[in-house]
């Protein structure tokens, strides 16, 4: 990100999230995105809740984005941009790799 402020993060969370809301939310609910990710005391795991939380956000109205959503927007752009510099060898269609980055509304097949 450039540091040019809050539409510099919507435009990077743009391109980051490739995924429609309703996309993310159909893959949220299968068991291979509830199978991955770091989980606080065996509960819901930290991208399975980011990505209700950017479901949420890819439906909101632009102009009713608040500090915490261009936050959270910025969150979103920092995990993947570091996850997809982490891509293993090989297929990686059914891996938990691409399962973690669609959980944070990318697919990197798309």
């Amino acid at each position: 990100m450039t540091g040019g402020g809050d539409g510099d993060v919507a435009a990077e969370f743009g391109r980051a999230v490739n995924m429609t809301a309703a996309e993310l939310e159909r893959w949220l609910a299968t068991e291979e995105s509830k199978s991955v990710g770091q989980k606080d005391d065996g509960g819901e795991s930290t991208g399975h809740a980011s990505g209700r939380r950017i479901v949420e956000l890819l439906r909101k109205r632009k102009s009713s984005w608040t500090d915490q959503d261009y936050a959270h927007m910025a969150k979103v752009v920092g995990y993947v941009h570091r996850h997809l510099a982490q891509r293993p060898s090989g297929d990686v269609r059914e891996s938990r790799w691409r399962y973690s980055l669609m959980n944070w509304g990318h697919d990197p097949l798309k």
